[in-house]
């Protein structure tokens, strides 16, 4: 978990840290001030990916948006992505599809009669299956025994690549060791890669003859299609894509789009647990806004300021990714009088950007999502990378191109959840004793998953709309 003793450093050092990994100089950065230095001022300079294993065995050697050189074919895809995916048209088009997918959630929690639920795994199952349902048009996961368990091992496939993508291989830092692979990293991500591999062989195979067939629901309007076409005649600018570029898009859709969202909201329901009075306080809010007789729709989150508050406070002490994908400095650059040789790796410390006490002076480690409403030291601040201190998404150029869609689907699945139901710990465990200890990889998820007993607070009408 190397984003927690960075920060310990910084107290000595400044915010700005230089480090030597093996041969590779890096550059640790852990303040607002400092990220807004890398992350505006000089973002053309560190908008590229430096080398790793993980980028070239599992992410189909840099064919993917997240590791791909910055340049033209970058480009595309990012637009690929905003157009057919992430855009307001898109994100309203599929509506229905995100709301019915987190009605499926709930009435399958109701129908435990108050049995324990392991929260994440019930999330990311409804964030898989609304993805899924955008990009490839259905449910890539059913209702059935084998489905289930495939789903299952599709999630630990997730957890195993955000595993191995968090560790420092030692082969990306001494390269002549890296023929070794003295920790067995490579083996493990060539072996994850081929499963990745053979699931998106399937879902490109089956999608075609769906195609072929006439059965592609709302006539090939979905991601997959779309992008199939491409391969097929072009984006009209001369660039054809590959099955390898598409399935190197789609590990980054499913990969990205599922685990961060899913974790997120796990962590905030064990806050809210944890602090009885502010879970209250949002569930006030929410009768009063929507009341006892429905469930929450996307069209109630703009007034809920205080579910929002929440969400921030969440991504502030728990952000999805805590240490940033690795970014290369294409050119030598002075930033704070110190100079950043080309060729260095950059890591924002973005889980001790949320936790500095420079920026969040009202209690750093509290978490207060008052600070975030209307008169609040931190009112207007939000998470679109606009404001250095809460960078959840990351900042510049190379901002997560899914913010549009994970922010809603956090907000979403955090109010419905609340709304919807009483949580208490079992085996009566009491929310102060909910150990908050983080696992380790790519992203921060929790080292104990958080099993809760739900209870029904609205009327039971609300829990029976057909889905």
């Amino acid at each position: 978990k190397p984003h927690q003793p960075l920060p310990a450093l910084s107290k000595t050092y400044g915010p700005i840290i230089g480090l030597r990994f093996g041969s590779v100089a890096v550059v640790t950065v852990s303040s607002a001030a400092a990220a807004a230095q890398f992350l505006r001022s000089h973002d053309a300079n560190f908008s590229s990916r430096p080398p790793n294993s993980g980028a070239e065995h599992i992410a189909y050697n840099y064919q993917d948006l997240a590791f791909a050189p910055y340049g033209a074919r970058w480009r595309m895809l990012r637009r690929l992505c905003a157009v057919h995916l992430f855009s307001a048209k898109v994100m309203e088009d599929f509506r229905h599809v995100r709301g019915g997918e987190v009605e499926r959630l709930v009435r399958g929690i109701a129908e435990k009669g108050g049995g324990a639920v392991g929260v994440g795994a019930a999330v990311n199952a409804c964030a898989t299956d609304a993805l899924t349902r955008v990009v490839v048009g259905r449910r890539v996961f059913g209702d059935g025994k084998e489905e289930k368990e495939g789903a299952e091992e599709f999630k630990e496939m997730v957890v195993e690549l955000m595993q191995l993508a968090g560790v420092f291989n030692i082969g990306d830092f001494v390269p002549c060791l890296a023929w070794l692979d003295l920790q067995g990293v490579v083996r493990k991500m060539k072996k994850l890669h081929g499963r990745f591999d053979k699931f998106f062989d399937g879902i490109i195979a089956e999608h075609r003859e769906a195609i072929e067939n006439g059965e592609v629901n709302g006539g090939g309007s979905d991601m997959l299609s779309i992008l199939i076409r491409m391969k097929e005649e072009g984006d009209g600018e001369g660039f054809k894509l590959t099955d390898t570029d598409i399935k190197a898009l789609l590990l980054n859709l499913f990969a990205a789009g599922t685990d961060t969202t899913s974790s997120t909201v796990e962590w905030a329901l064990a806050e809210l647990i944890r602090h009885p009075k502010i879970l209250k306080r949002a569930q006030n809010e929410l009768d009063s806004v929507i009341g006892l007789n429905r469930l929450a729709t996307e069209s109630d989150l703009p007034h809920l300021p205080y579910l929002q508050s929440i969400v921030k406070e969440t991504f502030r002490l728990h952000p999805s990714t805590p240490l940033s994908l690795p970014r290369v400095a294409s050119t030598d650059c002075e930033i704070d009088n110190y100079l950043i040789p080309k060729g260095s790796t950059l890591l924002v410390n973005i889980w001790a950007i949320g936790r500095d006490e420079s920026t969040w002076a009202d209690g750093p480690l509290e978490f207060k999502p008052e600070r975030f409403l209307p008169g609040g030291l931190h009112e207007g601040v939000d998470v679109k990378g606009n404001d250095f201190g809460l960078i959840p998404f990351g900042a510049g150029r190379r901002i997560c191109v899914g913010l549009s869609l994970g922010l809603r689907m956090v907000q979403f699945m955090t109010a419905t959840l609340v709304h919807a139901f009483d949580w208490d710990l079992v085996d009566g465990l009491s929310g102060e004793k909910l150990d908050m200890e983080e696992a380790y990889g790519l992203t921060l998820r929790r080292a104990v998953p958080l099993v809760a007993r739900p209870t029904v607070r609205l009327a039971l009408s609300a829990y029976h709309n057909d889905v």
